[in-house]
């Protein structure tokens, strides 16, 4: 077997693990979400409580979303690929404790000085709805240390190419908030939710730390070393790259500060919606870039350009073949899909045409997001952090502007931030491709083009025939019964996903070739083994 074929057969088997793991707590994502909105509603107080996370999850993206992907993981693989273990932890040491101070240092000084930091998040709210913003923001600077601790501990166990345990830190995450809404919020209001972010976050942490205290254990010493050169050279790949992974959650803050503005319940709106978006992308884009980021690491380590882009060609073309079907398919099925997942005890049809409004906006920009975890990653592997940043800040400034222009001069209303978010993520993806083309001096650019034009069709045939389906279904089905709409949406989905397949074998396409081999193979392999049994 060929070095590339190894390294895709390793990509695709931890990216099945993880895709697995995230999509159990994706779902529970959904049951978090629509515990939110069964019990308080798309009101106010909602708007505040999601207002109030958008802060310290960006503190989150900076401290361990940068340092993780940009620094740690590229470095402590090349030591581990060296086979220089003890030299890596000690280098992981030094790291670790300067993030965790760095993470107290936030914490302490987020609660201090939250008063102030209230408007950056909810400019729009006043009286008690920026007095409710500014204790929920102090109850979850605490919330975002554990969960920051959480993702420390994952970088170290993807780094061993353990993707398991990592995965279901977030599963106990969002276990914790759906008990707090169902069980403590008829007691305390959206305080209960608090708690139960709290207790989640907690959890996330614990169920890691057994394994990595297995593999520190005689390793991790309480040190600090600024001159040490992986330090050093952590430090030099992390800085920018802190602005440059957080783009994402900042464009999120602007287009939600903006919505504060709005008609009560905006925020809501787009949050859902943006959490809809947020299932595939976390499912395929982030699973198939966690999976992948050790591999191309130690692919530049030893210095296998060849292989390096024809493993990076493949996650895209993958990620491509995904999620384009994903984004025509939430266009068509928007209101099926919404009135399924939310539209229960408070939340109305009108919260579901609201929030589908903004679905149908955001789902051009799905692929490109999701292209975008697979670029980044490609970018740090090679050890540039340097290029995703002055990609990304000039995106922040798009997006502002588009956004304020849709607001001003169009009645698209919150939808219109929705908009400008997705075509902010799609330049985003083409500046940043086409630069790192020039880089490596080629991508693949017309197997990367067949797979996006191929899946392009292969998908609005898709669409057609799951719109189709789901509009013959809300006819001989009663919608507002959780049964018919379970049998509209789940058929609809269904039929799309048949469709799109048979598509894709009629245009031939590879990526539909390899995962049909993929599973082939493994059924061969446990047929065998029960043959020998």
């Amino acid at each position: 077997m060929s070095s590339s074929s190894e390294n895709k057969g390793r990509v695709a088997k931890a990216a099945g693990i993880v895709m697995f793991a995230i999509l159990i707590s994706r779902i529970l994502g959904f049951i978090r979400e629509r515990a939110i909105t069964e019990v308080f509603g798309r009101t106010g107080t909602t708007d505040v409580f999601f207002a109030a996370f958008a802060l310290p999850d960006l503190m989150y993206q900076l401290l361990v979303g940068g340092a993780l992907s940009s620094a740690f993981i590229p470095v402590f693989t090349q030591y581990l690929a060296r086979d220089q273990e003890d030299e890596a932890w000690y280098v992981a040491s030094v790291f670790l404790n300067l993030t965790v101070s760095a993470l107290l240092i936030v914490m302490i000084l987020g609660v201090i000085f939250t008063p102030s930091l209230a408007p950056l998040v909810g400019i729009g709210f006043a009286g008690e709805q920026r007095e409710l913003l500014i204790l929920l923001m102090r109850i979850t600077f605490p919330a975002v240390f554990f969960t920051a601790l959480s993702g420390l501990e994952m970088g170290i166990l993807n780094s061993y190419q353990q993707f398991a345990l990592p995965a279901v830190g977030p599963i106990i995450y969002n276990l914790g908030q759906i008990l707090g809404a169902y069980i403590l919020g008829p007691v305390m209001g959206i305080m209960g939710m608090a708690v139960g972010t709290i207790v989640g976050s907690i959890g996330s942490f614990s169920i890691q730390f057994p394994r990595v205290y297995k593999h520190a254990e005689g390793r991790y010493r309480p040190v600090i070393d600024l001159k040490h050169p992986g330090i050093r050279r952590m430090g030099q790949l992390m800085l920018p790259a802190i602005v440059g992974l957080s783009i994402a959650q900042v464009n999120t803050i602007v287009s939600q500060n903006l919505a504060s503005m709005l008609e009560t319940g905006s925020i809501v709106a787009l949050r859902l919606a943006n959490r809809l978006i947020n299932f595939p992308l976390g499912i395929f884009a982030m699973g198939i870039s966690t999976a992948i980021f050790p591999t191309l690491s130690r692919l530049v380590a030893k210095g296998e350009m060849g292989d390096f882009r024809k493993t990076f060609s493949f996650g895209l073309r993958v990620v491509f073949f995904i999620t384009i079907p994903s984004a025509v398919g939430m266009a068509f099925l928007r209101v099926p899909i919404v009135r399924l997942l939310f539209e229960s005890g408070e939340f109305t049809a009108v919260d579901t045409q609201a929030t589908a409004y903004a679905l149908l906006f955001y789902a051009p920009g799905l692929f490109a997001q999701s292209a975008i975890q697979i670029i980044t990653r490609g970018y740090y592997s090679l050890q540039d952090t340097i290029t995703p940043v002055k990609v990304g800040l000039s995106t922040v400034v798009i997006n502002f502007l588009l956004s304020l222009m849709f607001l001003k001069w169009t009645t698209l209303g919150h939808g219109g931030l929705a908009l400008a978010f997705s075509i902010t993520s799609i330049l985003n993806m083409l500046i940043a491709l086409f630069i790192l083309r020039k880089k490596l001096g080629g991508v693949d650019g017309m197997g990367l083009l067949s797979t996006f034009v191929k899946a392009v069709i292969g998908s609005l045939v898709m669409g057609g025939a799951a719109y189709y389906t789901s509009s013959y279904l809300g006819f001989v089905v009663d919608t507002g019964r959780t049964l018919g709409r379970l049998i509209q949406t789940f058929g609809a989905i269904g039929v799309g996903v048949v469709v799109y397949l048979l598509a894709s074998i009629a245009l031939r396409m590879e990526e539909t070739q390899f995962i049909w081999n993929l599973v082939r193979e493994r059924f061969s392999r446990k047929t065998s083994k029960g043959t020998e049994d």
